[in-house]
Order: C-alpha cells, then sequence, then structure tokens
C-alpha cells in the first residue's frame, strides 16, 4: 500500500513540473472588452479625454457672438481640421461594463438595468437593498 503511495506521489510531481496546464486550455482567458461597440466606445473615450480642452476653448470661441465673423469662420475651420470628429462627447454612449449593453445603463454603477437587479438580489452591490413593504 505504501509503495502504490509513493509511486502515485512521484508521477503526480512528476506530471505537475512537466505540464503547463495554461497552455492546454484548462484556463479562461478575458479580455478587458466585451465586443466591438465597447472597445469603440473606449476609444471615442479615449480621443475625447485627449481633445477635450482644446474643443472647450474654440467650441467657445466659435459660439462668442462679441467676436468678429472672420475669426469665427477661422475657429471652426480649425475645429474641423485639427480635431476629430470621434472625440465629440456627444459621440459617447453609456454601457454596461459586464454586458457592454447600451440601453437601460444605471448611471451610478455603470451596470445595465438587468445586471443591476440580479447583482442586487444576490447582495453583490454594497449599500443596495432590494425593496421589500
Amino acid at each position: 500500500m505504501a509503495a502504490i503511495r509513493n509511486s502515485l506521489s512521484t508521477f503526480t510531481n512528476i506530471l505537475s513540473k512537466t505540464t503547463n496546464f495554461t497552455l492546454c486550455g484548462f484556463q479562461q482567458v478575458r479580455n478587458k472588452y466585451i465586443n466591438r461597440w465597447m472597445i469603440r466606445d473606449m476609444k471615442r473615450r479615449k480621443l475625447a479625454e485627449e481633445h477635450a480642452p482644446m474643443r472647450l476653448r474654440l467650441v467657445a470661441m466659435k459660439r462668442n457672438n462679441i467676436l468678429p465673423q472672420e475669426i469665427q469662420n477661422l475657429v471652426s475651420k480649425q475645429i474641423d481640421e485639427t480635431i476629430p470628429r470621434q472625440s465629440a462627447l456627444r459621440q459617447l454612449r453609456n454601457r454596461c461594463i459586464l454586458t457592454s449593453r447600451g440601453n437601460g445603463v444605471v448611471l451610478r454603477w455603470r451596470l445595465s438595468r438587468i445586471m443591476f437587479r440580479h447583482l442586487a438580489d444576490y447582495n453583490k452591490l454594497s449599500g443596495i437593498q432590494r425593496a421589500m413593504w
């Protein structure tokens, strides 16, 4: 009995040293983003963050009625040429961080209404209680 136990332990030691289970497909690999819409939205958020100060200044100058019309035209041309359209805030879409769902997002937690309710039902959100009366 002891001999069988010793041979099994040496076999498992050899197996664990030689086999890399992460390359055999036993470990699930997850990406940071859910799907292509989430990737597109994150790119737009990065662009909006990079170009936000300059866009804010130029748009304020463009909408200023006190400045002469020539300057407003130059500023609008500069906006079109230098700042990408994808950096506009209206291009951003609130999406669920778990499912990438675009509709019905609870803004404070950035979760869709379905995932919010699911997590709240199982006490996974701190400070959230299901309403009971």
